[in-house]
């Protein structure tokens, strides 16, 4: 029985050794899958983020500089920089003139302009700038270095439409972002009492909308500026937005506004004063394309 005995131990010896070799190999294994596993779960991970991005259509937010000619604490440009802020797709900056520089067209300041911290009427920060509007776009350009992907002057109290347009100084800062290369869009609310800027901040958010592509590759260009002008209906609803060029001075009363009219909108006087928002084209230069 002892011979048999020692007979076995040897064979048990190398079975054991046979079947620790075979279990270290297995762990070894089994680590290397699971490192295995570790990495093809990361790549899989990064290929997903990097598909949920593509998916979402991720781009970096189109940069918007706001500016006006009522004056930084007026309601106008308040509900602009509201509504703009409440998107996803822009950032913005303020920059406009610390006090009411309407009727001041184009004109710049021909000396160092001032400039000081300020807040719109609900608190957003802002830079005041003494001087005109198109001093406004000078400076947050030039001298702070903003570098917008488009400018959006107003919304101002009041409608800039036929002869009114070259002595706007909505239109003047708009005008002299695109002379400065940069796309602009002008927007104006037609008096009331209340004004409606609710129907131009909605205009606006709608215009926002068609041409942010061409805004964020560089495509819309700085040949025209656009104006929009939403009247203040004093019954019924605005009739919609439609596409018209520049009244010449006709002599027509552009304070009357009917939003039941039915005349046919031929130019930006006869749709606003039927009730319709008008989006003209004008020149950068300060003349109005026909």
């Amino acid at each position: 029985m002892k011979k048999r005995l020692a007979l076995l131990f040897p064979t048990l010896v190398v079975f054991s050794a046979l079947l620790l070799a075979g279990c270290s190999n297995d762990d070894s294994t089994s680590d290397e899958a699971s490192e295995g596993d570790a990495t093809s779960s990361s790549s899989t991970s990064a290929v997903g983020d990097a598909a949920g991005e593509a998916e979402s259509g991720a781009e970096a937010p189109v940069k918007v500089m706001v500016t006006n000619d009522d004056g930084i604490g007026s309601e106008g440009i308040d509900a602009l920089v509201q509504a703009l802020v409440a998107r996803d797709d822009v950032e913005i900056v303020v920059v406009a003139p610390a006090e009411n520089q309407s009727g001041s067209g184009g004109k710049t300041t021909d000396a160092v302009l001032e400039a000081n911290d300020a807040l719109t009427a609900s608190g957003y920060e802002a830079t005041a700038v003494v001087g005109f509007p198109a001093d406004a776009v000078l400076y947050g350009i030039e001298e702070l270095e903003v570098e917008p992907d488009l400018v959006i002057s107003g919304i101002n109290d009041g409608q800039n439409i036929g002869p009114l347009v070259n002595i706007s100084g909505t239109v003047g800062a708009a005008r002299q972002a695109a002379q400065l290369g940069v796309p602009s869009l002008a927007t104006s609310q037609g008096f009331g009492d209340p004004p409606d800027f609710e129907t131009s901040v909605e205009a606006v958010m709608t215009w926002l909308d068609e041409n942010l592509d061409a805004v964020r590759d560089g495509t819309l260009g700085v040949a025209t500026v656009s104006s929009l002008n939403a009247p203040t209906c004093p019954q019924g609803e605005v009739q919609g937005v439609v596409e018209v060029p520049v009244a010449p001075d006709t002599g027509a009363d552009l304070n009357a506004v009917d939003c039941a009219g039915t005349a046919d909108p031929v130019d930006d006087v006869t749709a606003f004063s039927n009730g319709w928002v008008s989006l003209s084209a004008l020149e950068p230069s300060g003349s109005i394309t026909s």
